[in-house]
């Protein structure tokens, strides 16, 4: 059996209960009772319009995201979910940042919950750029539900991990 590295950080109890779960093939049924279908988000033009809602509704005041993008050279195993990418260009005598937000291509078939944790987690870093408590306090302003999909997220990948299919294809 896999190991649960991306439950790691969670209780032993909360461990066992997902081991519990693998044992007996019902993590994915699990899944697919809570979230029921795939978002529709498949362009990178309606992951923008998406993001850039959120960013409008929550930080209305904070730099403009200049790209979001979905991008199939994100790895999961290896790197994060999604990337915020800072890139400051001197235009002028000015120091100009530009904002890009870049996601796992293999997001495009999850449910809309899990792409909105990993959008409100990219837009945070616009504004918070450790993983500290403002960040997490402004991720969970920006959706109260965040630890929960961030779990549930953490859930699937563990699911994936174990060589089972996708859920929502």
């Amino acid at each position: 059996m896999s190991s649960l590295k991306y439950l790691s950080a969670y209780s032993e109890q909360t461990q066992q209960q997902v081991t519990q779960l693998l044992a007996k093939n019902q993590l994915g049924e699990v899944l697919l009772k809570r979230y029921k279908k795939p978002h529709e988000l498949r362009t990178d033009k309606a992951l923008y319009n998406y993001v850039q809602e959120l960013k409008d509704e929550h930080l209305r005041n904070a730099e403009p995201i200049n790209k979001v993008e979905y991008d199939s050279k994100i790895h999961v195993i290896n790197h994060a979910l999604g990337l915020h990418t800072s890139i400051s260009r001197v235009q002028g005598g000015k120091l100009k940042a530009k904002h890009e937000i870049r996601v796992a291509t293999m997001f495009k078939e999850v449910p809309l919950e899990f792409l909105r944790m990993i959008a409100v987690h990219e837009l945070a870093h616009v504004k918070e750029k450790q993983h500290d408590k403002a960040f997490y306090k402004l991720c969970t302003y920006m959706e109260p539900n965040y630890h929960q999909y961030e779990f549930d997220l953490r859930l699937y990948l563990t699911h994936l991990d174990t060589g089972a299919g996708r859920l929502w294809t």
